[in-house]
């Protein structure tokens, strides 16, 4: 039978200014650790530390641009597209335009801040 997620749990992100991170199933809300699933909602202006994250994660905007570093360049990534940044690069995750951006990002196996590698000297300090 299905299994419905009735709320999604409130995470705190690390960043500046803050995002609103609603994990649906992952670590945190579900227990799951195969797979993450969270609705990010990042205001204009905001950058999170680089990282170099142990799992694939795959994102789609649903509303602004996230802007994606990575060691060979950036990408901003508008509403309607998707992104994938595999495990063990570097990147960095920021929304600077007007909007903010609005998201979903799904991670293979779950995030965890563990096996997400952000970098000390960032804007917004580690987990």
């Amino acid at each position: 039978m299905p299994k419905l997620i009735p709320q999604p749990s409130i995470i705190e992100a690390p960043g500046h200014p803050p995002k609103v991170i609603r994990e649906y199933a992952g670590r945190v809300n579900t227990g799951a650790s195969d797979v993450s699933i969270a609705h990010m909602s990042s205001p204009s202006g905001w950058a999170e530390p680089g990282q170099r994250p142990d799992f694939d994660e795959y994102t789609l905007v649903l509303a602004g641009m996230l802007r994606v570093e990575s060691r060979s360049g950036s990408l901003d990534v508008h509403a309607g597209q998707a992104v994938l940044c595999s495990a063990g690069e570097w990147i960095r995750y920021s929304s600077p335009g007007p909007e903010g951006a609005d998201y979903v990002a799904i991670c293979l196996p779950a995030f965890s801040p563990d096996t997400v590698h952000r970098d000390d000297d960032e804007p917004g300090g580690t987990l």
